[in-house]
């Protein structure tokens, strides 16, 4: 009833505005389906956006898992020594000499190869936590797991591809993601 009344309410003013009849019926719809409220879609992040384009942060304020096993392209950086021994997300301690690693968007618990694109060079990590939260980074590395592939304090961030190699599903399944390599 209310949206009906915020409806008629609005095109009696926009009626004094010597409008359209059709532009005042409209414009009354939009604000009275706006007080209404809306609500997105269920799948809505579950649209096809650019490959390379960052996911929308969900009303929770987090991207969507990402399920698909595509590989992915941007930055890379690595903790600061202040975060070694820290709980990370999985519930483990953040070891500055292993495997571990932190994604905005794979699911705890997915490997990944992190190929560093300007040297080539590459090591497997396990995502164990979430972030990095700086616009444009797509992983954060241990320091031994960055200085492998070529990320030192001095330069600090490196350009990386993000493949997948095993991706943990909700259901407790694994999907394996197999490169073009061992598809022949």
């Amino acid at each position: 009833m209310s949206s009906f009344l915020a409806h008629a309410a609005t095109s009696h003013a926009l009626t004094r505005l010597h409008l359209n009849p059709l532009a005042v019926t409209l414009l009354a719809g939009v604000v009275a389906v706006g007080a209404a409220g809306c609500k997105p879609l269920a799948d809505a992040h579950a649209s096809a956006a650019p490959k390379d384009e960052e996911p929308i942060a969900t009303a929770a304020g987090r991207p969507p898992t990402d399920l698909s096993g595509r590989t992915r392209f941007g930055n890379a950086s690595f903790y600061a020594k202040k975060f070694t021994g820290r709980e990370m997300a999985d519930g483990s301690k953040m070891d500055p000499h292993g495997d571990n690693a932190a994604s905005k968007t794979l699911p705890l618990g997915t490997t990944a190869r992190v190929t560093n694109l300007e040297t080539g060079e590459s090591a497997v990590v396990t995502i164990q936590d979430r972030g990095p939260y700086v616009r444009g980074r797509i992983v954060d590395l241990s320091p031994s797991t960055a200085q492998k592939i070529g990320i030192t304090e001095q330069n600090g961030v490196a350009e990386v591809a993000v493949a997948p190699i095993s991706v943990p599903l909700p259901d407790g399944s694994t999907k394996r993601i197999t490169t073009p390599a061992e598809k022949r």
